[in-house]
């Protein structure tokens, strides 16, 4: 590992690394900003899904610069409307037509039991997505200031358009500023250090920073859009996460080493041969797992995976470059009150010693107790149910969501995202009275038509998102690619329909669960298969990889289980997003698999001195704080996620952090040690420990940094 040695020779290397680091810090700031891509799609899947086609097709038909919004209005005690209210309505429908493409609005629509008003108003969508959420805060200010009797609240597409863009403004802010207050406390409270902790804060939230803006020109640079707010939030706490583990993993061995050596350079280029392996190895498996995502059908994922990638990369790169230098700077006097000098003894650490000895007393029971716990959790998510409705995004209810529900309860449900569907004009009533008869259609009626398109417009009895309209989107598209000759043209890129097109948003997002369980099939078994090479070519053995694959899937599901349970129970939320699955198993695989690599690399070189059964237990006592304090602290990092009031990222954020404390109390702490010591040295197999007879005895052990 000369090339990482070398920065650390001298004060004078270390300053020049520091300068160097500087400098491309500088020309990051400095590239350039490519435009953002359009998205291929408004869901981000490709021609090759009907939705996106109808999306294409609709930009032949005049109402293509339009979306519609809905004014929902009435009255706070939920009684009918009465005369003058339907007074005062009208004379809004009027002002109403001010903000509508073409000027004006068709008359309010009012429920069969009197109770709610419905205003459709046709939205500009010239000025882009931002003129569209531009314009719905316009919609709500013209209609905020009615008799305070009357409710009156704007849904439909374009305001959930403008709600979702809430979540996400000033989140990049509030992510940094919590998830660094979080790494703080945590590596203060490791360190109990007044200055120690300040050195790895400060180069991780640089490589954070450096990361986004990396991020901003990488990803439009491949082609792919790059959504504001949701993909850069969890590169950052990726990076926080990833960054400051490495970090606590080398200034562990750092601190064993100055108690050998006397010149901290020395000390620094002992460390840094020691865990050089281990933290490449262990960002190599999560770079490798987030770029599986790159085979995702959703773009999203897509720009996800270019960014952890590109930010797990530099967090490898600033721990084995620009902390030791910046540690070297400081001197031993860093580590005060606790200062580590040469000869000094470390404080054992007492509670991982007696773990282990427990363990290795009775490793047959340890190890099929922790089996019987991870099943036990596992059972959890027996009952898990997947897909969120249009209005169960929000852990805050916004105004649309809120919109959507006055509505449901006097209009059918799916009247806030009525379903398109396109075919030709020559087809366009065989198609409608087709669509009619479908189960679970409340309503089909001709919408804009074209010269070679024609839309119908089809309202679903069942709530946007939800079980019934996906069965009612299946449905409907079998319905109408029936209808012989109604197939519109072909899309550019696509193959040329059967039949009739069934889009929309409330089609978009079955399309987009269909296709999540499409990535599910094919990225799950390839990050299996790169993480179990990672690990093949890093401890020379099969049956070691082969185990601690099989710890790590066993954790997912545990986490994935106890997560449902808490989801059910306690948070009560109706399902899983149908995202959440991919984006934690490959979080929770990349990142669950350190602690082990962690782990298992100091076993092998302790074993290579006193065997598996010795090198094992001094392995697990000497990483058990540092590899514990790192599991809790990305644990933390992750549950950050949970201030954003978006439950797809709360899900997410919670289930990582679930496995991970699996990972690092049970699984790395009481698992692996217990099969390490029944197989012996055969858990290296085929490969083997060569004994170094010769080698000096191992330094006292470092347990937790916070006891130095």
């Amino acid at each position: 590992m000369s090339l990482f040695t070398r920065v650390v020779r001298g004060r004078l290397a270390a300053w020049l690394t520091l300068a160097a680091a500087l400098v491309v810090g500088v020309v990051a700031f400095g590239l350039p900003k490519p435009d953002n891509p359009e998205p291929v799609s408004d869901t981000g899947l490709s021609v090759e899904w009907q939705s996106t086609q109808v999306e294409r097709l609709q930009e032949q038909l005049p109402s293509k610069d339009a979306q519609t919004a809905l004014v929902v209005v009435s009255r706070a005690d939920q009684a009918p409307l009465s005369g003058a209210d339907r007074s005062t309505l009208d004379g809004v429908s009027g002002e109403l037509g001010s903000h509508a493409a073409g000027g004006r609005v068709s008359p309010a629509q009012v429920s069969p039991d009197g109770t709610v008003a419905l205003v459709a108003v046709p939205l500009s969508t010239e000025g882009g997505p931002s003129a569209v959420v531009d314009e719905v805060e316009k919609l709500r200010e013209a209609v905020g200031d009615l008799p305070g009797e009357l409710t009156v609240e704007v849904t439909g597409g374009p305001a959930f358009t403008a709600d979702l863009g809430k979540v996400f403004q000033g989140a990049d802010t509030t992510l940094l500023l919590v998830t660094a207050a979080v790494v703080a406390v945590l590596l203060l409270v490791t360190y109990r250090s007044p200055f120690l902790w300040l050195v790895p804060l400060l180069v991780v939230g640089a490589t954070e920073q450096i990361t986004l803006r990396v991020v901003e020109s990488l990803v439009p640079a491949f082609g792919i859009y790059l959504p504001s707010g949701q993909v850069t939030g969890i590169a950052s706490v990726l990076v926080f996460g990833a960054a400051t583990n490495y970090a606590l993993l080398l200034i562990a061995r750092y601190r064993e080493e100055l108690r050998r050596e006397e010149d901290r350079f020395a000390a620094m280029r002992s460390a840094l041969r020691r865990t050089a392996e281990p933290i490449l190895a262990s960002g190599s498996t999560v770079v490798l797992g987030v770029l599986t995502l790159l085979l995702s059908e959703q773009e999203t994922n897509r720009a996800l995976a270019l960014a952890c990638a590109t930010g797990v990369i530099l967090a490898m790169l600033c721990a084995l470059f620009v902390l030791p230098a910046a540690l070297l700077l400081f001197g031993r006097g860093l580590f005060w009150p606790f200062v580590p000098r040469v000869g000094s003894a470390a404080r054992e650490g007492r509670i991982w010693g007696r773990l282990g000895e427990l363990v290795v007393r009775r490793p047959l029971p340890v190890a099929a107790l922790a089996v019987l716990l991870l099943a036990g959790l596992a059972l959890g998510g027996l009952g898990i149910r997947t897909g969120l409705s249009e209005t169960e995004q929000f852990s805050e209810k916004p105004e649309a969501v809120a919109g959507a529900e006055t509505l449901a309860r006097a209009f059918p449900a799916g009247s806030t995202q009525p379903v398109a569907v396109l075919t030709t004009p020559q087809a366009a009533q065989a198609v409608l009275a087709a669509a009619s008869g479908v189960d679970g259609v409340a309503s089909a009626r001709p919408g804009a038509a074209g010269d070679r398109v024609a839309q119908i417009d089809v309202v679903l009895t069942a709530e946007p998102g939800s079980a019934a309209s996906d069965r009612a989107v299946v449905a409907l598209r079998d319905a109408v690619s029936a209808v012989p000759d109604s197939a519109p043209p072909a899309v550019e890129g696509a193959d040329a329909p059967d039949g009739a097109l069934v889009g929309g948003p409330v089609a978009a997002t079955y399309d987009s669960n269909v296709a999540n369980t499409r990535d599910l099939q094919l990225i799950l078994p390839l990050i299996l298969l790169l993480v179990g090479a990672v690990l093949v070519l890093l401890l020379r053995g099969l049956l070691a990889p082969l185990l601690l694959v099989l710890t790590v899937i066993g954790s997912f599901f545990a986490s994935l289980g106890a997560a449902w349970l808490l989801f059910d129970h306690v948070l009560d939320f109706p399902a899983l997003d149908s995202g959440v699955l991919l984006l934690a198993f490959v979080f929770l695989v990349a990142l669950g698999v350190d602690y082990n690599i962690f782990l298992v690399t100091r076993a092998r070189e302790d074993a290579r001195r006193t065997g598996t059964r010795d090198g094992m237990l001094s392995a697990l006592r000497v990483t058990g704080g540092v590899i514990t304090s790192a599991g809790v602290l990305l644990a933390a990092v992750f549950a950050v996620l949970g201030v954003l009031p978006l439950i797809t990222l709360t899900q997410i954020g919670i289930i990582v952090c679930l496995g991970v404390l699996l990972d690092t109390l049970l699984v790395r702490t009481v698992l692996v040690p217990a099969l390490a010591f029944l197989l012996g040295d055969r858990f290296w197999w085929p490969g083997r420990i060569t004994r170094d007879v010769g080698a000096p005895a191992a330094a006292p052990a470092e347990p937790v940094p916070a006891r130095d």
